[in-house]
């Protein structure tokens, strides 16, 4: 009979150990998907860039920035280059915009019609364009249009090489059904 329920207690205890550790690893699985990695930031401010490193391979993390050399009306993301220049960005509250550092008097636009799938650009600033004009919340840390506000700005899921650095398409996006680690954004100001 002892020999029965020591059986049994053994059994139990096993039981109860892969009860824990399989609870355990769902723990540590999921946060690892919840939890952002944190870019290690090297661009002087000001600049906006993704709260999540994501696949940025030397760790730079993403910031807006101009396609190409130097001004472009295009934009993306790319990584955030260590001595800035085009991917210096500002947001300017009382306007609602969002302003090159480098290049004077441009501001970010949705491209086209307010929809998901909009791309953007850099032009002039008019501060009665409301193509122009951004929400940002910081408790979200989302940039939402302030045309359409279910419309958030966020980066394409697939990378791409930009010679030795990485892009991402930017796009307007459904901010409810966007994970957020591609839609949350953070402002370094000076």
């Amino acid at each position: 009979m002892k020999q029965i329920m020591f059986r049994s207690n053994r059994k139990n205890k096993t039981k109860k150990f892969v009860k824990v550790l399989s609870l355990l690893t769902i723990f540590f699985c999921y946060s690892s998907l919840v939890l952002a990695v944190s870019p290690n930031l090297q661009t002087p401010s000001p600049v906006i860039y993704l709260a999540d490193n994501l696949d940025e391979e030397r760790n730079l993390g993403y910031c807006l920035d101009t396609r190409g050399r130097g001004f472009s009306e295009r934009m993306h993301a790319h990584s955030c280059k260590p001595r800035g220049g085009d991917v210096q960005f500002v947001y300017k509250r009382e306007s609602l915009q969002i302003r090159s550092a480098t290049f004077d008097g441009k501001c970010v636009i949705v491209l086209g019609e307010v929809a998901a799938g909009s791309r953007f650009g850099l032009v002039d600033c008019t501060s009665k364009d409301k193509l122009q004009s951004f929400d940002y919340d910081e408790a979200t840390l989302e940039f939402r249009s302030s045309a359409n506000k279910t419309l958030c700005i966020s980066v394409g899921k697939e990378s791409r090489r930009a010679g030795p650095f990485m892009a991402r398409y930017l796009r307007l996006s459904i901010c409810q059904s966007t994970k957020p680690k591609y839609k949350q954004w953070v402002i370094l100001e000076k």
